[in-house]
């Protein structure tokens, strides 16, 4: 069982970081066995790779944690660890890690293994005996003769040969600089680079490319040219990527890998870790402490203690096929701050409040529209042109008119029947009423100051225009529709959870009132009935059970408009009027002083971007 003291832990000063990080750590050691050294068994699913590499991810992935926190201090896990590194590396040993084959899952594992090299050459390399280093050596390298994906994973193989170097082995300087090569070409501009392709923008950015580039510029100095590039990149990238949290710790969930959860500020701990301020110190600090003491208030330990698969409580719906039991020990890799020297003037600075220079910030290079409210407690993305092929629930993860931190968002138990696929911050078609499509990559999309637009193809002969128009507590959702098959359309606003929830429903309008706070939708133009649906457990990423307001139409083919406001507010905020008028094939839009007209074009702007 996780220590109860973890949810009061304010993750400030090193010492409650240290605190946090042990009590976490603390509970894996049951599962250290002789007979099994150099693997945990830490669960029973099943991944895309086989039982053994599960085990001997869980027994490597806490090194993300374990490695900084050796650096300034002593643990009883060491001797534990190199005991199952010496047995994992030996090939004559029962419980060698294996022979490494393309795309594998192990050579993901090498890079925790290096890095705790990089930092620690004293305490574990040294300690070995010659033939140890030969077999550790022998094990690592074999990541220079396989094939892996063209994304994120180059760093692992740059990491292996650099910590080769640093110890001593011969390593390949030839493959870092193809790796360094292909990273090189997924850099868009801004501080930002896609993982691999352009339509995939999201957290592998900050937790993967960034911090690896970070650890890079700390651990491989004499590189001047390269680490100053890419210490130029990450304090650009922070100025856009702190828009994906809010004031009160929480970060929006979007994209793949969200079991990983408090990974997701592990950029920042990169920053302090290779002395980058990027944003003042008391600002980064505010950001990781206020983001730790959230997570641990949130249901995401099993009762034995340990990391879950899940979000904000245990969940494999919507998990990935790479999620095996000891997989969300990614999250470890915020603590490199326990690597920060206890004079580092960010311990010594006082917590920030959260800045934003403004509460709206389109960015198209990050391909997506950012928006907070007025105290910065909800955060909110909109993106546009992202979508991943070969991923469970790529469309739910990636390609939703909007994300929410308050809310969250949802993927589907099944595409059958409305309520099983919680098709929340999406319009969702069907030919039936019962199978069901929402958008996926857009065909061509803008993100312009004052709105986002999409246009997407449910199917060859339907094709749809949304435009997305953020305001003050709510959005505008215009949609133009071309289609030639008659379809039933169900325009989803905010899941919010079940419970003591007031739900309100007339014609024209749905709503959902409760603890979080209110979500709504009403029909401006299209929609003939409105509706709250209970929706099937375990799709929402913060709430088991959720409810989830709707407007729908049923139209024949032929060309129309649907227009809806969608709210999404907290319990202390107001509605916000919003006018909207519909004259000369345009709509004029007021919400107090702002005043925004959406041409009802049907067809493609000439400044509209479009994936070649």
């Amino acid at each position: 069982m996780i220590n109860k003291r973890i949810k009061q832990n304010p993750f400030e000063q090193y010492e409650d970081v240290a605190d946090g990080f042990n009590d976490m750590l603390d509970v894996l050691h049951p599962y250290f066995k002789a007979e099994t050294a150099g693997g945990l068994d830490l669960g029973t699913h099943g991944t895309v790779y086989d039982k053994k590499i599960r085990d001997v991810e869980a027994f490597l992935r806490p090194l993300w944690g374990l490695g900084p926190f050796l650096t300034q201090n002593d643990s009883p896990f060491l001797a534990e660890y190199m005991d199952g590194i010496i047995a994992g590396t030996n090939p004559k040993h029962p419980n060698y890690w294996g022979i490494v084959q393309d795309f594998d899952q192990r050579i993901v594992e090498m890079a925790s293994l290096s890095t705790l090299f990089l930092l620690n050459k004293e305490k574990t390399w040294l300690k070995l005996t010659k033939e140890q280093k030969i077999n550790v050596h022998a094990w690592l390298i074999q990541a220079n003769d396989h094939e892996i994906p063209a994304n994120n994973w180059h760093f692992f193989r740059i990491l292996v040969n650099s910590a080769m170097k640093v110890c001593d082995m011969p390593y390949d300087q030839e493959q870092i600089e193809k790796d360094f090569a292909l990273i090189e070409t997924f850099y868009l501009g801004d501080g930002w680079y896609c993982d691999g392709v352009q339509t995939q923008i999201d957290y592998y950015v900050s937790f993967a490319i960034h911090y690896y580039s970070l650890l890079y510029t700390k651990l491989m100095p004499e590189d001047e040219t390269r680490c100053q590039r890419f210490k130029d990149r990450a304090i650009q990238f922070a100025q856009t990527f702190q828009y994906w949290f809010s004031a009160t710790g929480a970060a929006v969930p979007f994209g793949r890998s969200l079991s990983y959860r408090f990974a997701q500020v592990s950029f920042f701990s990169a920053l302090v870790f290779a002395d980058v301020e990027a944003l003042p110190w008391g600002e980064i600090k505010g950001i990781i402490s206020r983001h730790l003491h959230h997570w641990m208030q949130q249901d995401i330990f099993t009762p034995e203690g340990l990391l879950s698969v899940g979000y904000y409580y245990q969940n494999l719906v919507f998990a990935e096929g790479y999620n095996a039991p000891g997989s969300p020990y990614w999250a470890f890799k915020t603590f490199l701050l326990l690597a920060v020297p206890k004079d580092h003037p960010y311990w010594q600075s006082e917590v920030q409040p959260l800045q934003m220079k403004t509460l709206k910030n389109p960015h198209p290079i990050s391909r997506n529209y950012y928006q907070h409210n007025r105290d910065l407690t909800h955060a909110l993305m909109f993106p546009a042109g992202q979508f991943i092929n070969n991923q469970s629930h790529a469309s739910s993860k990636y390609s939703k008119f909007v994300y929410s931190s308050i809310f969250g968002n949802s993927v589907p138990k099944s595409n059958y029947k409305y309520y099983e696929g919680n098709f929340d911050n999406c319009l969702a078609l069907s030919e039936d009423d019962r199978f069901f499509r929402t958008k996926e990559l857009d065909h061509a999309y803008d993100i312009r100051s004052d709105r986002i637009v999409h246009e997407w193809h449910p199917w060859t002969d339907v094709r749809i225009r949304s435009t997305i128009v953020p305001l003050e507590g709510c959005h505008v959702r215009i949609h133009e529709v071309q289609s030639a098959r008659p379809l039933y359309l169900y325009e989803g606003g905010f899941s919010t959870p079940q419970g003591q929830s007031e739900i309100i429903q007339k014609k024209e309008r749905a709503a959902v009132k409760n603890r979080v706070g209110e979500s709504s939708v009403e029909s401006i133009l299209g929609f003939d009935e409105s509706g709250v649906v209970r929706t099937e457990p375990n799709t929402n990423l913060l709430f088991p059970a959720t409810l989830l307001p709707y407007l729908k139409v049923k139209r024949a083919s032929g060309n129309y408009v649907l227009v809806s406001v969608i709210t999404g507010l907290l319990p202390h905020e107001c509605t916000q009027p919003v006018d909207i008028k519909q004259s000369s094939g345009q709509l004029t839009i007021k919400q107090s002083e702002e005043q925004i007209v959406v041409a009802l074009a049907g067809g493609q702007d000439e400044n509209e971007q479009g994936d070649k």
